[in-house]
């Protein structure tokens, strides 16, 4: 296949567009690299069938030739990009979803969205299950991201319902693994840094909220068999080993062997307290669960880390 991935510099659209280089396919990589890394797209490129156009996605654009699927992993995820970048993620979520739906319009092609367990906001019900339409804030901290997302959805299912074009919907959970920005916000990443620099780990609130963290081969996985079977979805594609952020930074001190201690700062508004996705439908549809543990994923984690100190 020829394959757009909108996000091809970002730390799961890079992982993505190099399963689908490893398949045999060719990837025509889009970013506009404002939170994705040039590195990103230089690891890409040193692959046969990886082309680059550095592009904004809320800007109207075309791709010569064919198409066959579509990935959508273009907006910033991070909640340090929150803030700076509230309006541009709103406009990634809108426009810049409506130009890519428009090229697979064009195209003939598939739809693969790549939309988040954020959808389901602070839940009331646990674990999350997709017929769940969840509990959001919609004027608060997060909402750029969280109501963008389901905006998202609302907009890529329009477009099925209207023009039957073929749509697929993932709602991934807390991905993490090598190629993450280090200063990109996340529990993982920050705690990583923190312990390998000696540095006190932030918890926020007093750490009993809990996360389900998914090694990023694993997520990738899900999202090709989603892209290649015929469920609209949503379907939702995470590891449903649900842990608290504190046993999460004691798992880091222990595994990075460091002599960090553990503080404790107010928690930040809209945070979700509780996360664990219910993949009974991935199983169902997909084939579908993670592999990789939780030790041996933030162990890859780690090693990737200290090789940028």
């Amino acid at each position: 296949m020829r394959i757009v991935v909108a996000g091809a510099a970002g730390f799961i659209g890079c992982h993505l567009s190099k399963r689908y280089l490893d398949d045999g396919h060719q990837v025509v990589g889009v970013d506009n690299l404002v939170t994705g890394s040039q590195a990103n797209v230089d690891w890409l490129a040193s692959l046969s069938g990886f082309t680059f156009v550095k592009h904004n996605v809320t800007r109207r654009f075309k791709i010569d030739g064919p198409v066959d699927l579509v990935c959508d992993l273009a907006c910033p995820a991070s909640p340090v990009d929150f803030g700076p970048l509230a309006i541009q993620i709103l406009r990634v979520c809108s426009e810049g979803v409506l130009n890519l739906l428009e090229l697979a319009r064009a195209k003939n092609a598939r739809f693969l969205h790549t939309s988040t367990s954020e959808v389901y906001g602070d839940p009331e019900v646990h674990p999350q299950r997709e017929d769940y339409w969840g509990h959001v804030n919609p004027i608060g901290a997060r909402s750029v991201y969280d109501e963008g997302k389901r905006y998202a959805e609302a907009l890529i299912m329009a477009y099925h319902r209207k023009w039957g074009l073929p749509v697929r919907l993932a709602r991934i959970f807390n991905t993490y693994g090598p190629r993450m920005r280090l200063d990109d916000g996340r529990v993982v990443t920050n705690f990583i840094r923190q312990a390998l620099a000696g540095k006190p780990l932030t918890l926020y609130g007093d750490g009993s909220q809990t996360r389900s963290f998914c090694y990023v081969d694993d997520q990738v996985e899900g999202q090709v068999r989603l892209g290649a079977c015929d469920y609209v979805g949503p379907i939702n594609i995470g590891n449903p080993e649900e842990i608290t952020v504190r046993q999460l930074a004691q798992e880091i001190i222990a595994l990075t062997g460091s002599a960090s201690r553990i503080v404790e700062k107010p928690m930040p508004p809209d945070d979700p307290k509780i996360r664990r996705p219910d993949i009974a439908l991935a199983q169902k549809i997909l084939g579908w669960q993670p592999r990789v543990s939780r030790q041996d994923g933030l162990r890859k984690t780690i090693d990737y880390c200290m090789q940028l100190k």
